[in-house]
């Protein structure tokens, strides 16, 4: 990526001297990108002694992810708490080693394989509605995890992960803390003592305990072959890479750790939000009761119904447009680079926040309002590319986009056909982080419909 000689300076605030200025985001991260966008579409600043850069503008976001995606890469921060357990999944890797990975995975989500796992969302989405109905009274973050996590594990690897099942919260849940904004675990050196550091090693080391575990137990029951599920699990037993080699334990144990993380912390936090947003726009929630009474014959969604679940759909699209499930992505210049003009140095850390570009007053009306009808006409054709880009874009786009696409809408409406959520805080806010999750616990009652 070339540099012109007159590559500007970045524009941006001052800040204070060496926490340059984390105060002004951590005290509220919205307000601080509100004050960003009066500097323009590409912003420079400092926090804790980092070079930061947030990139506003959905041209210079394509540049980044797209069309000059291989001169960035994921930055070392932004791993140093997870390297002992992630270092070697496709979320983090980096050049022919994360090519090989990308390539071997794809197959799995592939469009007609993953449609093929509708049916078993759809009944897992009918389980959890009687169960919430049953108690009446749910932790709606923990409920929806508890049914991805199901449906994951069910469909990548072919296993019942009930027991395990609070490990895996207890291994997400430190992420998410992580990757909170304004954390100090998050902004500080790794050797620094935190308390919170020995707490999230011993999740951390219990969930490789437990996928350890996994690995012994598909291996004991006759390894890899003919007799072994079709599943991600077996595939990583069974790769081979171009050059001969095979992923060893170490990339194992992280392609899966990534995968249970990622792959149900996602659509469990979007299905999280729907129901909150649903909460504060009533009319929009009963649109979207009577459009699956409509479609559906029975107690679920199945993938031949979505072409007729057309608000479902709406509802979908909105939910991730105004609470993605990142927030923002992180990319870092490998060397000096130009990007709309201005001088970005290497080692910056470069952010793309999706929530404020995604709810920026030039792309969209009432941008702040939860309306799933503004997708009803040609915004989707008339918007810039990378202003709407909830699971990323380029070459290292969401390996699960379509994966996550497919639960969020099936279990949306199956869940809605079956039970009403009433959500009883929905005015929570979302707390800034990777991921986007809400700031405090979301209670909602759930009755039978």
């Amino acid at each position: 990526m070339s540099e012109s000689a007159d590559a500007r300076p970045l524009p941006g605030p001052d800040g204070l001297p060496f926490v340059g200025s984390f105060l002004e985001f951590r005290r509220d991260p919205f307000a601080f990108y509100d004050d960003l966008r009066e500097y323009g579409g590409v912003v420079g600043y400092r926090m804790m002694g980092y070079d930061m850069c947030s990139v506003l503008d959905p041209d210079a976001i394509e540049d980044v992810l797209l069309n000059e995606a291989d001169a960035f890469q994921k930055p070392a921060l932004l791993g140093e708490s997870l390297d002992d357990y992630m270092a070697e999944g496709v979320l983090l890797t980096e050049g022919e080693q994360w090519r090989a990975q990308r390539t071997m995975l794809q197959p799995m989500f592939y469009r007609e394989r993953v449609e093929g796992y509708g049916d078993l969302m759809a009944d897992y989405a009918v389980e959890a509605a009687a169960e919430w109905a049953s108690d009446g009274e749910v932790d709606v973050q923990s409920a929806t995890s508890d049914l991805t996590l199901r449906i994951l594990a069910r469909t990548l690897f072919d296993v019942d992960l009930d027991e395990r099942a609070a490990v895996v919260r207890e291994f997400a849940d430190a992420v998410s803390e992580i990757g909170r904004a304004g954390s100090l675990e998050s902004q500080l050196p790794g050797w620094v003592p935190l308390p919170s550091r020995r707490r999230h090693r011993r999740a951390f080391e219990n969930f490789d305990d437990a996928l350890r575990n996994l690995v012994d137990e598909r291996r004991a029951s006759g390894g890899s072959g003919d007799d072994t599920p079709d599943d991600l699990l077996t595939l990583l037993l069974d790769a081979d890479y171009p050059d001969g080699s095979t992923p060893s334990e170490t990339e194992i144990r992280d392609q899966l750790m990534t995968f249970l993380f990622a792959g149900h912390e996602t659509t469990a936090l979007a299905l999280t939000w729907a129901f909150v947003l649903l909460e504060r726009r009533p009319e929009t929630y009963d649109r979207l009761r009577q459009e699956v009474d409509d479609v559906l014959d029975d107690d679920r969604a199945a993938v031949a119904d979505l072409p007729d679940l057309t608000y479902t759909d709406w509802v979908a699209r909105e939910v991730l447009r105004l609470r993605p499930p990142a927030g923002a992505l992180f990319r870092e210049p490998r060397e000096d680079v130009e990007l709309a003009g201005y001088h970005v140095p290497e080692g910056t850390m470069v952010v793309l926040p999706q929530f404020a570009v995604q709810t920026d007053p030039r792309f969209f009306e009432a941008p702040e309002e939860f309306r799933p009808e503004r997708w009803a006409g040609d915004l989707e054709d008339d918007l810039p590319d990378y202003a709407y880009f909830p699971f990323g874009g380029g070459p290292r786009h969401c390996i699960g986009m379509r994966f996550a696409a497919l639960e969020l809408r099936l279990a949306l409406a199956t869940i809605v056909r079956n039970v009403d959520v009433s959500v009883r805080n929905p005015d929570v806010d979302p707390d800034l982080g990777t991921p986007f999750a809400p700031a405090e616990d979301v209670r909602a009652d759930v009755t039978e419909r």
